[in-house]
């Protein structure tokens, strides 16, 4: 059956960030996912997550000035040197926490712009190949433009083409099922289809972003077929608690760790 993992930037906001982990713990998951863990000391994170037996399975790599709007520097001009800095960053996190993928963010940027998709193909490699070294695959996430305007890849295809014509064996996409619906629909086919180049999986309801357990996906059915076509990473929840994160995890108890 799937492996949940409870996103701590969404998920137990009732709790400081270090005491979400614990949280998490309790209520059953056996890993976590967040955006960003840069404003708290790699060796902090990496306590709460032996202590609770955790498994971190993703985070983003710093995204640029994002109290400045920035949603990731990789497809844009001039921020080359500091996207390598910044890789750098995420790699001394992801050696603490022992996470096995990176999320990298592509940034506000014309889809169509030539000159923004070569910046973006460099900086996928160069992302690429630094995380190969320390063993860690690199995830390419489409986000949809009504919670994102703007967003340079914001195309399923765009993905999958640029992940074929790079050829990397550490280059995934990260498949964000409620992304996924509002772009495209078809998410079953879609999985199907994309399974080989999957890295990672992340549901919501839609249109609300809430607890997978009602709207217009039938979640229960998606579950089995993530179980059917035999996929073994993880899947984050991504999602905005209707109320109190612990009242809304009735879809999770048959999931959950004992």
């Amino acid at each position: 059956m799937p492996v949940f993992a409870a996103n701590l930037t969404m998920m137990f906001n009732e709790w400081p960030f270090l005491d979400r982990f614990d949280a998490a713990a309790d209520a059953g998951f056996a890993a976590v996912e967040y955006l960003f863990p840069y404003d708290v000391a790699p060796e902090a994170i990496a306590e709460r997550l032996v202590r609770n037996n955790l498994q971190q399975v993703l985070f983003n790599l710093p995204p640029g000035d994002w109290a400045a709007g920035e949603r990731g520097i990789a497809a844009l001009p001039g921020r080359f040197n500091a996207l390598k800095s910044d890789v750098e960053r995420g790699l001394e996190y992801a050696a603490a926490t022992g996470v096995k993928r990176l999320h990298l963010m592509a940034g506000l940027a014309d889809s169509h712009d030539d000159e923004a998709a070569a910046i973006y193909q460099r900086s996928v490699i160069y992302t690429a190949g630094r995380l190969a070294e320390a063993g860690i695959d690199l995830v390419l996430e489409p986000i949809n433009g009504r919670n994102m305007p703007g967003y340079f890849l914001d195309d399923f295809n765009t993905a999958e083409k640029l992940i074929a014509k790079l050829g990397l064996p550490n280059l995934k996409l990260q498949f964000d099922i409620y992304h996924r619906q509002i772009m495209h629909g078809d998410v079953t086919m879609a999985l199907r289809h994309l399974l080989p180049i999957i890295g990672h999986i992340q549901i919501a309801s839609v249109p609300s972003r809430h607890e997978p357990d009602g709207e217009e996906l039938n979640y229960p059915f998606l579950f089995g077929e993530i179980d059917r076509l035999g996929y073994a990473g993880f899947v984050g929840c991504e999602y905005n608690p209707r109320g109190h994160t612990l009242d809304g995890l009735g879809w999770f108890r048959p999931f959950a760790r004992s």
